[in-house]
């Protein structure tokens, strides 16, 4: 609530009093501090941030040190709770939103990237060492794990030794999947600048590259500067473009088993002499201060100008979510992201759209799909993909749901629509229309057939489906004959009972002069 210090004498203040109390009455939910007064002055000056996150000169050359929550003051780092609580929050089907201290964030299913949660989710913010998730991304991407990456002298100084390392020299070399591990557990600038040239060459070329798959990932809100997140004007992104990157990341394989790891002990080679034992710096896995069960693998990131940031993937009951905290105080990107998770879990499901849209579905059409039978069974060609599902609110029947279907210009894998659901006018998912390859298929009339493998393609006809109609239609043609031939009949013998009577008229009237000319 907005305090007010005035002098009872001065009467002029009491004007202010009563038009304050007013607009707090009207706007309880304003929250306004002399520090944020101070963060916004230059923009309300004319300079125009509006791609870029505010910074902190002072911050530029400070440590990545994620393991800390103090500044090199030793005071805590926060970001300004009355100001970053209030900031409007929108849900998946209008469920009241939590309150979390983060700026902004994002929870978004990882498989088909419905948003069930966000809150600035377009604003660009410092990502801090989160930026390590695309690095790592792209050295799964673009090399073996196999492959041997070196320290230069560039990737060891190049960096503030005081920021997140573990201690690699010049000269030290190790395979690209423990430099991988390096960076995504222990946050190791110094590797995370390594693996940059070695997949491009040079630092500037890679990330030419990390926006350049920023862009094909869909991200709108995003540009990099350096391959490890350490602070920079131009090094920003915002929570829904990271939450894009992290989903690719997690449907690499390679990548999640990577980041899942707990722990990691760097093997001691002829080329890399130290012993490092590498530990996830995370604190969400089982064990930990913030342990939280369904968590599988996330990466943290903070420094002083990007305050907390946090990416975090967990699973529980059929969905798999993304949670991405941005602008956060320390230790509470955490609890927010634990807050989000129990929101998302606890009040959302997927439905398989496939078990319940009939109005796509011709497979649960009795002609086109029925039990097998000893006449066999009938298989459309046209059927949904039994993976596409939507996101919706717990006990939200699948008729809410709207739908639009967009066709495939050149239907390519069997592919020939796309099936788009909305609630209430935010994505829900989507399911893709499929042609079922019969070209090749073997058409039998009976039982089922066994001892088939199971990507032979068979077409059944279910005879015993057909029949009924057939005899119908057999009835009503015999039926149609029958009345033409009685209504034939009716109507030939009046015309030779007409007939008849006609010669009979005749003959009464005959006369002996109706055989004589005159």
């Amino acid at each position: 609530m907005n305090i007010l210090h005035f002098h009872a004498k001065k009467s002029k203040h009491i004007k202010a009093l009563i038009i304050s109390v007013m607009i707090s009455l009207l706007m309880p939910q304003i929250y306004i501090t002399s520090a944020f007064a101070d963060e916004t002055k230059d923009t309300e000056e004319g300079e125009d941030t509006s791609d870029k996150p505010e910074t902190d000169e002072k911050d530029e050359d400070n440590a990545d040190v994620e393991e800390t929550d103090e500044d090199d003051t030793g005071e805590e780092t926060s970001v300004s709770e009355s100001a970053a609580m209030y900031i409007p929050a929108t849900t998946l089907g209008d469920i009241t939103a939590p309150l979390i201290t983060a700026e902004g964030a994002i929870l978004m299913d990882a498989d088909n990237g419905v948003i069930l949660y966000q809150k600035n989710m377009d604003e660009p913010y410092f990502p801090a060492s989160i930026t390590k998730i695309m690095t790592c991304l792209l050295a799964v991407e673009n090399c073996s794990l196999s492959e041997t990456v070196t320290m230069s002298n560039e990737a060891v100084f190049g960096i503030d030794r005081t920021s997140s390392n573990v201690g690699l020299d010049v000269g030290q070399s190790l395979p690209m999947e423990e430099a991988i591990l390096c960076v995504m557990l222990a946050s190791a600038n110094e590797a995370a600048s390594a693996i940059a040239e070695h997949v491009s060459g040079s630092i500037d070329e890679f990330v030419k590259l990390m926006n350049q798959r920023a862009e094909e990932l869909g991200c709108t809100h995003t540009h990099f500067a350096n391959a490890n997140g350490l602070p920079n004007d131009n090094h920003y992104i915002s929570p829904h473009d990271m939450a894009l990157i992290a989903r690719a990341f997690n449907d690499n394989d390679t990548c999640r088993r990577l980041a899942s790891m707990r722990t990691y002990d760097v093997a001691v080679t002829a080329t890399q002499p130290d012993e490092i034992h590498l530990l996830n710096h995370h604190k969400m896995y089982p064990g930990l201060s913030y342990a939280y069960d369904p968590v599988v693998w996330g990466k943290t990131g903070y420094t002083i100008a990007a305050g907390a940031t946090l990416v975090t993937i967990a699973e529980s009951d059929g969905l798999s979510l993304i949670c991405v905290v941005m602008k956060d105080e320390s230790e509470k990107n955490y609890t927010d992201t634990r807050t989000l998770f129990d929101f998302g879990f606890g009040n959302y499901t997927r439905l398989n759209v496939a078990e319940n849209d009939d109005t796509y579905n011709m497979t649960e059409a009795p002609f086109f799909q029925t039990d097998d039978t000893t006449f066999g069974s009938t298989r459309s060609f046209i059927t949904l993909d039994t993976k596409g599902y939507v996101v919706v609110p717990e006990g939200t029947p699948f008729s809410k749901l709207d739908s639009e279907i967009v066709y495939k210009e050149k239907p390519e894998d069997g592919v020939l629509a796309e099936i788009i659901y909305t609630l209430g006018g935010s994505y829900a998912g989507e399911c893709d229309m499929l042609l079922i390859d019969t070209g090749d298929a073997d058409i039998h009339f009976g039982s089922v057939l066994t001892g088939t493998s199971a990507d032979r393609k068979v077409t059944f006809i279910n005879v015993k489906e057909i029949i009924p109609y057939i005899a119908l239609a057999i009835a009503v043609i015999a039926f149609i004959v029958f009345m033409v031939f009685v209504i034939r009949a009716y109507n030939f013998g009046n015309a030779v009972t007409r007939r008849m009577d006609i010669k009979k008229r005749r003959k009464r009237y005959h006369s002996d002069f109706d055989d004589i000319d005159f």
